[in-house]
């Protein structure tokens, strides 16, 4: 007897064994998956889209940031733009000295052609009184970029636009008034090497031997008769050298009547402001200076010009009726950017960043009104002896550098300057505005708004208001 094969029952959209007619069709788990498929390419090709428009955005803004010539990390610089434009406080009036014993004051210089070159951005943003530094960050993952924003608060903030007179006429020509009344002047220039001390200290030298004639001669202190000299050493390596009679070496020595004399230092004196700018112009050409990792021509000495102002009356190496110090100090370092260098050239690292910490300490007892001021911690404090004094004003110009791969000096040169003055730092704001980049795992990215980018179709360029430029 054979066996019979049943043939199974076919099933069909109308009804047969999987349904019985009059009832709902079901869509098919098959059908469901195809869907999610088809809305899954949909999505993936909306990313792969909306990626790409961005990636044409991006290079768009590339091209622009370059024509107008600050090249760079274009997202970083992008969440400065912002944060300068919605977030960055508006700048104030400078207001007046007036007493105030110690004046602080940080500036700015512009970003250099060669800076420009390889690529480097300004990072730093001045509004009167404070100074914004951002430091550009990755978070751990490698690929996020975050924006912080550190701020300080001094006496005054002076951004790169700002020319040489005015920086003088808000710090060191109240120096100059207060030197020919008889006190003790001095103004400083700190920073890191490269950040303009020199060019700043060279105008402030400029406009500081215009004004002492003028009130010389003027007929408010006409009746005083006083002379003008001038005296410029530097001290090298903890040696003192006069850089107006050939370099000769000079000796630190403290007399009887506690006042320190430096044997062997010529003074000159001068008739008019032309034969006192062509002797400080000399002496400026006589400083050492050295190459080194962070500057092809650094200031490796502490350079010293004071004007002294005598009675004609007055007998010799009596103590002067007013004096003015006008100092550019050397290049401050960390010790990571000297780690190629020579015995010799550490050596001077070392020297100048003990007398920087010495100089810290004694205008700190200065303004505080200490009893003890420790000007015999090194030579530099020692030579301003009388410059420490109850009756005497001093102004500390902070010359930072804006670009973004020196944000670390520029910190530390402000916390210098913030501690000299013992005020009370701001809070460092954190803000934080993420930026991803294109990749594989993640192919989309924050894309910029059309509201940033609507005014390039007009001018081919980013709106001027983006740009803001710290004189507006």
């Amino acid at each position: 007897a054979g066996r019979v094969r049943r043939q199974p029952a076919r099933c069909t959209r109308r009804g047969g064994a999987m349904g019985e007619a009059g009832m709902s069709p079901q869509r098919k788990p098959r059908d469901r998956t195809v869907a999610e498929i088809e809305k899954l390419a949909r999505q993936r090709a909306n990313r792969r889209k909306s990626a790409e428009e961005f990636k044409k955005r991006r290079e768009h803004e590339i091209r622009q940031n370059e024509k107008r010539g600050t090249p760079g990390d274009v997202d970083f610089q992008r969440m400065i733009r912002r944060f300068r434009k919605y977030e960055m406080q508006q700048p104030c009036d400078h207001e007046d000295a007036g007493q105030l014993k110690i004046n602080v004051v940080v500036r700015k210089r512009p970003v250099s052609d060669s800076e420009v070159a390889r690529k480097d951005f300004d990072s730093v943003s001045c509004s009167n009184p404070r100074v914004y530094v951002h430091n550009c960050k990755l978070k751990v993952d490698g690929i996020t970029k975050v924006l912080s924003n550190l701020s300080f608060v001094l006496d005054h903030a002076f951004h790169e636009s700002v020319p040489n007179e005015e920086v003088y006429n808000h710090t060191a020509k109240y120096l100059v008034e207060f030197a020919v009344g008889g006190g003790r002047a001095t103004c400083f220039a700190y920073g890191q090497t490269g950040s303009g001390k020199t060019y700043t200290m060279a105008g402030v030298q400029a406009l500081a031997a215009r004004d002492v004639f003028d009130l010389v001669r003027s007929p408010e202190h006409r009746d005083k008769q006083l002379e003008v000299h001038c005296a410029f050493f530097e001290l090298y390596g903890g040696r003192c050298m006069d850089l107006l009679h050939d370099r000769r070496v000079c000796s630190i020595r403290e007399d009887g009547k506690g006042r320190v004399q430096i044997e062997g230092l010529g003074e000159i004196v001068v008739s008019d402001e032309d034969e006192l700018l062509e002797l400080i112009d000399r002496g400026n050409r006589c400083r050492t200076t050295h190459a080194t990792e962070m500057n092809a021509d650094s200031s490796r000495s502490h350079a010293i010009c004071q004007i002294a102002l005598r009675p004609l009356s007055a007998r010799e190496g009596s103590e002067p009726y007013g004096k003015l110090s006008l100092i550019d100090l050397a290049g401050s370092e960390r010790g990571q950017d000297t780690k190629h260098h020579n015995r010799q050239r550490r050596q001077e690292s070392a020297e100048i960043n003990k007398s920087l910490l010495a100089l810290k300490e004694c205008i700190r007892a200065l303004d505080s009104g200490s009893a003890h001021v420790p000007y015999r911690a090194s030579k530099l404090t020692m030579v301003l002896k009388d410059s420490f004094s109850v009756n005497a004003r001093t102004v500390m110009i902070s010359c930072i550098s804006p670009i973004a791969s020196s944000s670390d000096h520029t910190v530390n040169t402000l916390r210098y300057a913030d501690r000299v003055k013992e005020k009370v730092v701001r809070a460092a704001e954190l803000q934080v505005a993420p930026v991803r980049r294109i990749g594989d795992a993640d192919p989309t990215l924050d894309s910029l708004s059309e509201e940033d980018l609507s005014a390039e179709e007009d001018d081919g360029g980013l709106d001027e208001e983006d740009d803001m430029d710290l004189d507006e």
